[in-house]
């Protein structure tokens, strides 16, 4: 690993960094909030030295063009590193001890949404930040700089799937520039567009802005302290479950039914219909234990929040239409099973993802059928295209890492914090970035009652599952850290 073409990369992404955390000062300007102007430029500032000082050591920019893997999942893990301290700086002007801010400003570019948040009693520009964070972090800050730097015009390839690893390397545009270019796109229109639904619905321009931001992000964070349960109004709730439902969608999958003016296409993706039909079995689901345990037999909210959870849930975003940890144990229970589900692979959603079940249901149908006929030949197909051994190998590993590493900080916390519930669905839900779980970190309580080591651990979960592990387990190998 070449230290040079590590501090050239961190020097750009600084710099881009920087320019990221100007964007609340205009809206600091717009309220009148001059005292949050500070913050914001402070934390530019820093971002800035940092990108000189890198600069010091760097190589030029066409040294770039021949990047290891190695040397591009380094990266994207410090990139994620220095975007997550550098976005706690602001909280710390705002009265957040350290621990709660770098909790907080992780929790958003990695689009977890679990808060340490007692009380809503701060600026609107701070609440634009959590929101616009989780924004930046859902599509992912290298795929952005990607598309706007022409200095990683050829390591971009490199980020972008380290950024991002996934069973399949969906390219939708020869070049890997365009690619993040288009999948920006899509994603900037689609946020407009719901920004304009949810403000015509009567939600409040600015609220509108930040929800809308959250929303495509899979992130959670809304500036009402009731989430959007505070908005009463089931008009909203379908509009943000319709663009949920749209941002767990692969983006590249998006991109072609846009090329090809066809929903057919959608319907030809063996990872979108497993999607469409788990959510449609556990919505039906919860609202049948809904409408005849909790809900007095009202039927339209039975289906209305149970739809939204369940959407809510299997994209990881992290909002509440209700406060699902008052309901029924058989309805907590398959909500709890969504925790380990996630949304499409190539989305803004976190978690396991949902072709990473399809490909492990597929795996044991074949070790079943294996048993009787042990000489016969299954390949694993998804898109009747066969998976070669080594992406098997990968899915295995992956699966194998992340329920150990559930298991291990599951372990942890629950001792630390003396209870089970806040040590299983706390770790869950913020290895998934899915957000709150139950019991004192549900949906309508927060993440500051848990002890300081609980909160690093869930810091790290946050972190990791964003990445999607690889390339943190990477640098677990002596041979990553062959430093010339």
């Amino acid at each position: 690993m070449r230290l040079t073409y590590i501090f050239t990369s961190l020097m750009l992404v600084l710099r881009c960094i920087a320019l990221v955390m100007l964007a609340p000062v205009f809206v600091a300007i717009y309220y009148n909030d001059w005292k949050s102007i500070i913050p914001f430029v402070t934390a530019s500032l820093i971002c800035f030295v940092l990108s000189f000082i890198f600069n010091k050591k760097s190589d030029s920019f066409e040294s770039l063009n021949d990047i290891k893997k190695s040397e591009a999942l380094c990266v994207v893990t410090l990139s994620w590193v220095f975007f997550g301290i550098a976005g706690m700086i602001p909280y710390l002007f705002y009265g957040l001890s350290p621990i709660n801010s770098l909790f907080e400003s992780v929790s958003g570019i990695t689009t977890t949404g679990a808060t340490i948040l007692t009380t809503f009693d701060y600026p609107k520009t701070m609440f634009f930040w959590r929101s616009f964070s989780q924004w930046m972090g859902g599509m992912g800050i290298i795929v952005l700089f990607i598309a706007i730097l022409p200095q990683f015009a050829v390591a971009g390839r490199q980020m972008f799937f380290a950024e991002a690893p996934g069973p399949t390397e969906d390219k939708i545009t020869p070049r890997i520039r365009h690619t993040a270019s288009a999948v920006w796109t899509i994603y900037l229109v689609i946020t407009l567009v719901e920004i304009i639904l949810l403000k015509l619905a009567g939600m409040p321009l600015f609220d509108a802005c930040c929800n809308s931001f959250s929303t495509l992000a899979g992130g959670g964070f809304s500036p009402h302290p009731m989430s959007i349960m505070g908005y009463h109004s089931t008009t909203i709730c379908w509009i943000m479950i319709f663009f949920m439902f749209i941002a767990g969608l692969n983006f590249a999958l998006l991109y072609k039914v846009y090329k090809n003016k066809s929903l057919l296409v959608l319907f030809k993706d063996d990872e979108f219909k497993t999607y469409t039909f788990i959510i449609a079995i556990f919505s039906i689901a919860i609202a049948l234990v809904l409408y005849f345990n909790d809900y007095s037999h009202n039927f339209i909210k039975s289906i209305t929040d149970s739809v939204f959870q369940v959407v809510t849930t299997i994209l990881t975003a992290g909002f509440a239409s209700v406060d699902f940890a008052l309901w029924s144990l058989p309805a907590k229970l398959l909500l709890f099973c969504l925790f380990f589900c996630g949304a499409c692979a190539g989305s803004t959603g976190g978690g396991m993802k949902v072709v990473r079940w399809l490909f492990l249901f597929k795996y044991l149908k074949r070790e079943i059928a294996k048993i009787l006929h042990p000489n016969a030949v299954y390949p694993i197909k998804i898109n009747k295209a066969t998976l070669p051994p080594e992406v098997i190998q990968q899915i295995l590993a992956f699966i194998l890492f992340y329920i150990l590493i559930f298991a291990i900080s599951a372990l942890i916390i629950a001792i630390l914090e003396n209870s089970t519930i806040i040590g299983v669905t706390g770790s869950i839900t913020t290895l998934g970035n899915i957000g709150p779980g139950f019991g004192p970190v549900g949906p309508m309580s927060n993440f500051d009652v848990i002890h300081p080591v609980s909160k690093l651990i869930c810091i790290f979960n946050m972190l990791i599952g964003r990445l999607e592990l690889i390339p943190i387990l990477a640098m677990l190998h002596p041979d990553f850290w062959n430093i010339k």
